[in-house]
């Protein structure tokens, strides 16, 4: 299937799809990634990895956009959910330098940015070392990609720091 939408949905109890992401999940509170949860993946699930991305950020590096916010991988297909600040599987590095989740922060007069979480099903277990860029990630599980789908939301924050 590549890197196409798919009928495999995923939600979240923190936040509604394009609705505001509370405080708690930004870098101006506790910084923790909210919980999500997803369903209908198809039938060869063996892996998923899930990614947290700000396309609204201006470019940071060539040859990519935006900025990436975390790169989680190594979860078994048995695995349907995240729990709220979650810590458990393969942590690929983000564009603040950090492995791990690191939450919304876009720069003050910046305008509103989208903040996207993708699933991605995967047809296999690939053995990925931690600290993957988002670049390097995709371009590794790119062949094994079943299924995959986004839930968007936009930070709910009374102080912006300049970062993204």
């Amino acid at each position: 299937m590549g890197f196409a939408l798919s009928d495999m949905t995923l939600t979240s109890s923190a936040f509604e799809n394009g609705g505001a992401i509370p405080t708690k999940f930004t870098g101006d509170a506790e910084d923790v990634s909210p919980a999500l949860s997803w369903s209908g993946a198809p039938d060869g699930v063996k892996s998923f990895a899930l990614i947290c991305h700000d396309p609204d950020a201006p470019l940071i590096k060539l040859g990519t956009y935006g900025f990436v916010h975390w790169t989680l991988y190594g979860i078994p297909g048995s695995v349907h959910g995240l729990a709220e600040g979650i810590g458990d599987y393969v942590q690929g590095v983000n564009d603040f330098g950090n492995a791990g989740y690191g939450g919304p922060m876009p720069p003050e007069g910046h305008g509103t940015h989208h903040y996207v979480f993708w699933v991605l099903a995967l047809d296999s277990e690939p053995d990925l070392a931690p600290g993957l860029t988002l670049r390097d990630l995709l371009e590794k599980i790119e062949p094994s990609v079943l299924a995959m789908n986004r839930r968007m939301g936009t930070p709910s924050r009374s102080k912006l720091r300049s970062a993204y």
